[in-house]
């Protein structure tokens, strides 16, 4: 069987600790999965994984052979780009993104992306939480964030702001809101990843800080705007989903002068060292494309 493809596979079920989802992610049966693996152990004279009904784990051999297992691959892929024509690229990459900047705005850069290299293939995995790149063999992830997480190779991309919006039946329903501190006194929407609903807005050089009340609350942008367009509340929401809803008269700006904090839009990688041509291709793509005002 083919060595490469069964390197593939050992260093995927390593990180997965499951033949099953190591067969859905790599579009093979468990049985091949299986075969790849002895294979691997064949050929290294070593057994890889304890397996067991519950839990598949490394060896003290396997955790040994992983690292340059991986180090194999990655210089077996150096060889075939070089193989190839330049402008060839070509491969494989798992992208990791939130629902609502996938949706509005990173499927129009992909797509020209892969217009200009129709042999690179994407497989678009949407969280809206901070995923383990390396345990989930994610290339790379689309974040945004005031700080990213250290252990990740970060490069900016681009800038996100932020806005306070409303429908214009709920503001027509409440109390008015002239400043910051009447947003004490709304209902407001906010993101569930935070137990404490904070919300941090300047204008000019001032700051202030408002604990706002969220009767609802959801992990995901794209619900909250919803929400808001039917009368839920007040959100905070990115300028890239709420400009177009705001211009259509759907949603209504809340103390406009105020803005809430801006963040980075990062491209998210585990390792410099292990970064392919096709990978470090399309961030250089996304950068050049979001430097062009979006939204």
């Amino acid at each position: 069987m083919d060595r490469l493809t069964a390197a593939k596979v050992f260093v995927d079920v390593a990180y997965s600790g499951s033949f099953t989802a190591t067969a859905d992610r790599l579009e093979m049966s468990r049985p091949m999965v299986t075969r790849y693996i002895e294979t691997m152990e064949d050929w290294l004279q070593t057994r890889l994984l304890h397996r067991t009904t519950r839990k598949i784990s490394l060896t003290t051999a396997g955790e040994r052979c992983l690292a340059e297992v991986e180090q194999w691959l990655q210089a077996a892929e150096s060889l075939t780009f070089v193989s190839r024509d330049a402008g060839a690229l070509s491969g494989k990459i798992r992208l990791a993104a939130s629902m609502s900047f996938s949706h509005s705005q990173l499927i129009p850069a992909i797509t020209g992306f892969m217009a200009e290299h129709p042999k690179v293939e994407i497989d678009i995995d949407l969280q809206d939480t901070t995923s383990d790149l390396i345990a989930e063999r994610i290339d790379l992830a689309i974040r945004i964030a005031a700080n990213p997480d250290p252990s990740l190779i970060g490069k900016p991309i681009g800038r996100c702001a932020s806005v306070l919006v409303a429908s214009p039946a709920y503001l027509a329903a409440s109390p008015a809101v002239v400043s910051p501190e009447d947003l004490a006194q709304q209902r407001c929407l906010g993101y569930k990843n935070f137990e404490q609903h904070v919300w941090h807005l300047k204008r000019g050089d001032e700051h202030t800080s408002v604990n706002v009340q969220c009767q609802l609350t959801a992990n995901e942008a794209t619900t909250l705007l919803e929400a808001a367009r039917h009368g839920a509340g007040i959100a905070m929401q990115p300028t890239y989903l709420a400009n177009s809803l705001i211009q259509q008269g759907h949603l209504t700006a809340v103390l406009p002068e105020w803005q809430p904090n801006d963040m980075a839009i990062y491209a998210l990688y585990p390792s410099r060292k292990h970064l392919s041509p096709t990978v470090r291709a399309l961030i250089d793509y996304l950068d050049a494309y979001f430097q062009v005002s979006r939204w």
